[in-house]
């Protein structure tokens, strides 16, 4: 199976900068991880932007469908910043016969304590074995986007109270 794998930067792929004394994204962390659980599937990665997800315009989420629609591929993983992974995992559902599935980390990767190890081996489990559609795989839950919120008080995603 071929996973392609698109990165847009976020918080997994921050890097603290002594010197600033502040965060910034820098190169995606998904390469390392996945060299180092030493996975058998086949896989490639292209970096979309390196933003934070706060500084996506509706021109960035444009190019991001443009690039998950013309991939040949139907099995696309994209790491992405939590705070509007939601709003971008929205604009993909009408994508057809693609299983989309958008991760990220409230902590960023670099971290000795952080999220974004599990979610990516999560996100990798999910778009192997759901059926076409968009999904957000974070805290060990699958969330459709449509039904998805993102609890910043909680540092967690939730679904929606119907």
């Amino acid at each position: 199976m071929m996973i392609k794998i698109f990165t847009t930067g976020g918080t997994i792929d921050k890097v603290y900068f002594d010197a600033n004394s502040e965060f910034q994204v820098g190169d995606p962390q998904i390469v390392e991880f996945l060299k180092e659980a030493n996975v058998t599937f086949t896989f490639a990665v292209e970096s979309i932007f390196r933003k934070d997800s706060l500084e996506l315009t509706d021109a960035d989420r444009r190019l991001i469908r443009e690039r998950i629609s013309g991939e040949a591929g139907d099995r696309i993983l994209v790491t992405h910043g939590t705070d509007t992974m939601v709003e971008t995992a929205r604009q993909l559902t009408d994508i057809p016969a693609k299983t989309i599935v958008l991760t990220g980390s409230i902590q960023p990767a670099r971290l000795r304590h952080s999220d974004a190890e599990f979610n990516i081996g999560f996100a990798v489990a999910a778009v192997q074995l759901l059926p076409s559609g968009v999904y957000i795989a974070m805290n060990g839950c699958i969330f459709h986007p449509l039904a998805a919120i993102k609890n910043r008080s909680r540092n967690r995603f939730e679904r929606l109270a119907r």
